[in-house]
């Protein structure tokens, strides 16, 4: 780590300083840290988060028993230079009990109540992705995702396959929680594919809001016939 970035930060008398992780894309505010210089420096040169716990005074890398790590995308420094705010790309929930952020309190009427995570839509599907990313890049023995990218692009497209004839039955039986559950479960193998190739949610999103009154295409049309 540079000399310049850690001589521009005020830590406090214990070397400390508090951290705020953001998700990039949803810019949900997921937990809240303490780092010291070395934090930092692993943080830095890893692009992974790394804290410092207070308890146990060591370094820990967000995620290294859960696998839900926090990839960097940016690291921003208040106007008092005291704390941080970091904008990451999580692989999975960011808090212990699984909830995406740890801030799933909120004050109501004197006491604290727990509220829903209030992802979007395409925060959902993002997120999916992200994970499905991460186990691509470093396979868990346990996971289904790693398995499938392990099994390689013809396992994966044979999942495909296999969900969309689970759809088709499902809407003929005329079943809608069935039709739910395997519309979600071609989703989920459809990231899995888009992740094979590089293709992410945005790029579908784009091609989507692009369509928006226009006409389908000569070709297309045809071949549907």
């Amino acid at each position: 780590m540079k000399k310049s970035l850690s001589g521009r930060m005020k830590f406090d008398g214990n070397g400390l300083i508090p951290v705020i992780i953001q998700d990039d894309r949803s810019l949900q505010v997921l937990m809240m840290a303490y780092m010291n210089a070395r934090a930092l420096e692993r943080t830095v040169r890893t692009g992974e988060v790394h804290f410092y716990s207070r308890s146990r005074k060591s370094l820990w890398h967000k995620g290294e028993t859960s696998g839900n790590t926090q990839r960097v995308k940016e690291i921003r420094i208040d106007c008092d230079q005291d704390a941080l705010l970091i904008r990451v790309d999580p692989a999975g929930p960011a808090c212990h009990t699984g909830s995406i952020s740890c801030f799933f309190r909120k004050a109501e009427k004197g006491r604290w109540v727990r509220v829903k995570d209030s992802s979007g839509f395409s925060e959902i599907l993002d997120r999916i992705y992200s994970v499905i990313l991460e186990r691509k890049r470093k396979p868990l023995s346990q996971s289904y995702v790693s398995s499938l990218f392990k099994g390689g692009r013809d396992r994966i497209l044979k999942k495909i396959g296999e969900e969309a004839g689970e759809l088709i039955i499902s809407s003929k039986n005329r079943k809608k929680s069935e039709i739910v559950w395997e519309v979600a479960d071609l989703w989920f193998h459809t990231l899995v594919v888009m992740g094979y190739h590089g293709i992410t949610p945005r790029d579908i999103y784009k091609e989507l809001d692009g369509r928006f009154g226009k006409r389908r295409p000569a070709g297309k049309r045809g071949r549907k016939k």
